[in-house]
This record gives structure tokens, C-alpha cells and sequence, in this order.
């Protein structure tokens, strides 16, 4: 379900970057046969809201974001739209290949962390320190 989510978000962004002629009022034709009709406008108005790049994150952070996500979820549509739309929105190669690597060493921590069932608390003390003012 996530899948089919992402890659319903990831084409409607694919769309709304390189078809002229999409109604930002209505989804596009992939995303109706493939979006349960009750949950077609919500999930398109969200879409519209998140991933507007006039909000408190620009356009290329969200992108890269996604980006990272979609690496990590992994699912290839959106490995390629997010690469190709945070390319659009200015990201260089270097910030794409840092983008997936801070997704990637996430990953590996939180795998470790989890894994070794590592105390929670301890770990709180030590990111306080590590995120105090120096």
C-alpha cells in the first residue's frame, strides 16, 4: 500500500512538473484508476498542500527528501521521478548523493540501534549533549 501510495504521489509530482496541462483542481487520470474514488480528493489535496514548494521547506529539500525516503522504502518510480524533480527544482549530484547517503546511514543506525536493543534513554542523554550549544 505504501508502494502504490508513493508512486501515486511520486507521478502526480511527474505530472504537475511536466504536464502543462493539468488542472491543479483535478487529479489526473493515473491517480483515479488507481486511488480508491473515496479517497481520490483528500489524497490529491494533500499532495497539493505537502508538496507545494511556497511552504516552509522549498521545493529541492522536499525532493530530496522524498528522495531519501524513496530509497529507503525502496521503490524504483520513485527513486527515478523524485532523482529527476529534484533535479528540476536545482539540486546538484552531489547534494543528490548526500541526500541518499544521510537516508542510507539513518538506516544503518537506527538498524544497529534497534537491533542491539540499545536504551532508549541513554541514547536521549547523549543527543542532548551532542545537540547542546557549545
Amino acid at each position: 500500500m505504501r508502494t502504490l501510495l508513493a508512486s501515486a504521489g511520486l507521478a502526480l509530482l511527474l505530472a504537475l512538473a511536466t504536464e502543462p496541462g493539468v488542472n491543479a483542481q483535478e487529479a489526473p487520470e493515473y491517480l483515479k484508476q488507481t486511488v480508491p474514488e473515496q479517497a481520490l480528493k483528500a489524497h490529491w489535496d494533500e499532495q497539493l498542500a505537502v508538496m507545494n514548494p511556497k511552504g516552509a521547506l522549498d521545493g529541492k529539500t522536499k525532493q530530496l527528501i522524498a528522495l531519501g525516503v524513496a530509497a529507503q522504502i525502496p521503490c524504483v518510480y520513485c527513486v527515478y521521478g523524485h532523482t529527476k524533480l529534484a533535479k528540476a527544482a536545482g539540486a546538484t549530484d552531489a547534494q543528490i548523493k548526500e541526500a541518499i547517503a544521510t537516508a542510507a546511514l539513518v538506516r544503518f543506525n537506527s538498524t544497529m540501534l534497534q537491533g542491539s536493543g540499545y536504551d532508549l534513554q541513554k541514547l536521549q542523554q547523549e543527543v542532548d549533549r551532542l545537540a547542546a550549544p557549545k
